[in-house]
């Protein structure tokens, strides 16, 4: 049915399949063993709904925008097969049901955790800084780092400081990433008055800034074995993997203009992410390499009567 396929769309599926993965690997590499499946379920079916709530709700606030860029002027409400309002409600309602199945069936933390992630979304990065400043990205994406939060909260009822490294680690993996769509769309994002880095400051400023985060982002991808949570597993493929990215960046670096790298650079930075996540999950099955003993620091203790399935 196509109105079914364009509520579909508006979810950005492959979108939030990545989220997904961010949020259900944390799940099996907390101390509390394997999670159940119904837990896993849960969050996979609800954390679904609140991205894809979050994605419906940019659509409607960025139809304008979109209907000037060729890679999303064939979403369903810019190309009019759907009305505006009937997204941002489609949006809406996911959320609540989203934020309602977090609370009845994971925990209220979680809940709020997804929530926060929605609002960040759509309030902070959407409404406010993509259309205002070049950072937009930067300060915006964290947005896209609340999913491991959401997943450790799902089985632990808290938040310590092993689940923030696996947020930092999304927040600094982002600017990359999106810069390297960026420099592929450039010239569309200037037609859409859209203050992307390569638009306001640059293709060679942009490279540079792309290549500044991936040298933070390397060192915080080992820091979970560094505090004793991973094993020598993880550590060497988070360095292979950071390795590979960083030799991407240095050979933007020194290409003049935009050729065919940050397209090349784009999908393997969606592969790293997903590998680099998996690669925590495969550690835990087959552990070995650990410095120490990890060190539990509560950032948000658990409540004593949160639900963590039922």
């Amino acid at each position: 049915m196509p109105l079914f396929r364009d509520l579909i769309a508006l979810t950005k599926p492959r979108v939030v399949s990545l989220l997904l993965l961010t949020a259900v690997a944390p799940m099996f590499i907390t101390d509390r063993g394997l999670p159940p499946l119904a837990l896993v379920g849960w969050v996979l079916l609800a954390g679904y709904l609140m991205a894809g709530g979050a994605n419906a709700i940019n659509m409607w606030f960025d139809r304008d925008v979109d209907g000037m860029m060729a890679r999303t002027r064939v979403r369903p409400v810019p190309s009019g097969r759907l009305a505006p309002g009937a997204a941002l409600l489609f949006g809406l309602g996911l959320g609540a049901i989203a934020f309602l199945l977090f609370w009845h069936f994971v925990n209220p933390l979680s809940a709020w955790l997804a929530l926060g992630g929605l609002l960040f979304y759509v309030l902070i990065y959407t409404i406010w800084l993509k259309r205002a400043t070049p950072q937009n990205i930067v300060i915006g994406g964290a947005a896209g780092a609340f999913p491991p939060l959401i997943g450790w909260a799902a089985v632990t009822g808290g938040i310590d400081l092993a689940a923030i490294y696996l947020f930092a680690i999304i927040f600094y993996w982002t600017p990359p990433h999106f810069w390297a769509l960026a420099l592929i769309k450039k010239d569309e994002y200037a037609r859409a008055g859209i203050p992307m880095m390569p638009v306001v400051h640059g293709v060679h400023r942009t490279k540079l800034q792309m290549l500044g985060y991936t040298l933070m982002l390397i060192p915080l991808t080992v820091l979970p074995w560094l505090s004793g949570t991973q094993g020598l597993l993880y550590a060497l493929a988070a360095v292979a993997l950071g390795g590979r990215l960083l030799w991407y960046c240095v050979r933007m670096l020194k290409e003049t203009g935009t050729g065919p790298l940050p397209w090349r650079m784009y999908r393997y930075s969606l592969a790293y992410l997903a590998l680099l996540f998996v690669a925590m999950g495969v550690d835990r099955a087959f552990p070995f390499g650990r410095l120490r003993q990890p060190v539990e620091v509560v950032l948000i203790p658990a409540r004593a009567e949160a639900q963590t399935a039922k």
